[in-house]
């Protein structure tokens, strides 16, 4: 028997296929074997979209947490545990599954489905809605593995709302090689009558797309930039809607875009049905957190590697457009400190590694790859430094994280200490936390 649920779903990896197989039939079929625990559950609010889902969600259980209720939230994938994807909703705020009742019910999903044809993500996506069954709640954050239309989560039949973050090119091989395609897909989560957030969308086709589902479902939408909008005021983040105008402190995350990640959560809640007062949704702009997202190391082990007075900064995006938005954070944070940045650089194969680079052109002084090691996809660091040098940067690669760090080091021993960014794959940013030793909250 395995001794805790990483364990476990390890060794399922050995037994089901490891491949992306996006489909309906067995997750349905399993659930039904299951009792239906998906028709169990408080409302529902799911996510999707190519960037800005994760942080819509820490959004969503902020608002729904800083007004006293308890909200059960699965995301994905993780950044240094498996638990990380399943929170479970409390009146103190929730915490994280028990790995031993995690573990339990990975069990019973696998004796249950007695060896038929599954995935080990439709396991695991089972196991929340087995989880979230048990445990009383008075919200569920769902968010969409990949895709929408035919991913797992999308076997929940009424959702409270759903919300639709930017849309990018992303995932090609598996959702479509323009962003029209790619938003049909992600406009899959749409119901019937169901009411529907389009958050903020760079690409026109994309949104017609999403507003032409919502408009076939018959499902009543708001979309920012007509019916919900933010800005910064004063200093402080201005959301207007057609309920009015609210004054809010900036929120706690770092980087422009995540005022339109704010906007589309509040916007999100409230057609979900939870009311809330300014005085609440102020306080949950200011609690929020998501880590891995424009997130600051004050401290830990590979810290201590940099030089002193060195600010170092982590971010999983992995996508050109994810890039354009950390970039313009990153330029304005160096802008007002007079500083240079160093990008850290790690990803997969599967990413678009030049155009994710040319985001940092005139901005990286210099750039440091590394593997990336809780990926069997990770391209390796010489080939991604020498993809970078194509582009016309200054790039080595190495080894490890704090080879890279140490070379930092040196590099600025006698200049002013550099703005350090690590970026360029979640599944890099979660062996950097847990070398630093910063666990994900």
């Amino acid at each position: 028997m395995a001794e805790t649920a990483d364990h476990y779903i390890k060794a399922l990896l050995d037994v089901y296929p490891k491949g992306v197989d996006l489909s309906l039939t067995r997750i349905g079929r399993l659930l039904s074997d299951l009792g239906n625990p998906h028709l169990q559950l408080p409302p529902v609010i799911h996510i999707a979209g190519t960037n800005g889902k994760g942080s819509a969600g820490a959004f969503c259980r902020a608002l729904l947490e800083a007004a006293g209720l308890r909200v059960h939230v699965h995301t994905s994938p993780h950044l240094v545990h498996v638990h990380e994807r399943y929170r479970i909703g409390r009146l103190n705020g929730g915490h994280y599954v028990d790995d031993a009742e995690l573990l339990e019910i990975l069990q019973h999903i696998t004796t249950v489905n007695d060896q038929q044809p599954i995935t080990v993500f439709e396991i695991i996506t089972a196991a929340a809605f087995v989880l979230f069954a048990r445990h009383p709640a008075d919200a569920v954050i769902l968010e969409v593995g990949l895709g929408g239309r035919f991913d797992a989560t999308n076997i929940i039949p009424e959702p409270a709302v759903s919300l639709i973050m930017p849309v990018a090119l992303d995932h090609q091989a598996f959702l479509g090689d323009t962003v029209e395609q790619i938003a049909f897909e992600k406009a899959g989560i749409i119901k019937d009558s169901t009411p529907v957030v389009i958050g903020f969308q760079a690409y026109d086709g994309a949104r017609d797309v999403l507003l032409r589902q919502a408009e076939k479902h018959k499902a009543p939408v708001a979309v920012y930039g007509q019916d919900f909008s933010a800005c910064v005021e004063h200093g402080r983040m201005a959301v207007q809607s057609n309920r009015g105008l609210l004054d809010l402190p900036r929120p706690r995350l770092v980087g422009d875009f995540q005022l339109g990640n704010a906007a589309a959560a509040i916007e999100a809640v409230y057609a979900a049905g939870f009311h809330l007062d300014e005085t609440t949704i102020a306080t949950a702009m200011q609690k929020v957190e998501w880590p891995a997202r424009m997130q600051k190391l004050h401290q830990g082990h590979l810290k201590t590697l940099l030089p002193q007075q060195t600010d170092l900064w982590l971010d999983g995006g992995h996508n050109p457009a994810a890039a354009q938005v950390t970039s313009a954070a990153m330029r304005l944070l160096c802008q007002q400190q007079n500083r240079k940045l160093a990008l850290v650089c790690g990803m997969i194969s599967t990413k678009d590694s030049n155009h994710y680079l040319e985001a940092f052109k005139g901005l990286a002084e210099r750039v440091y790859t590394v593997p990336v090691h809780f990926s069997e996809a990770g391209v390796p660091a010489d080939l991604l430094a020498q993809a970078a040098r194509g582009l016309g940067f200054e790039a080595q690669g190495f080894d490890t994280i704090a080879g890279a760090f140490t070379a930092i080091n040196a590099d600025y021993a006698t200049l002013p200490a550099p703005v350090v960014l690590v970026s360029g794959s979640l599944y890099l940013a979660g062996e950097v936390l847990q070398q630093n030793g910063t666990k994900p909250v």
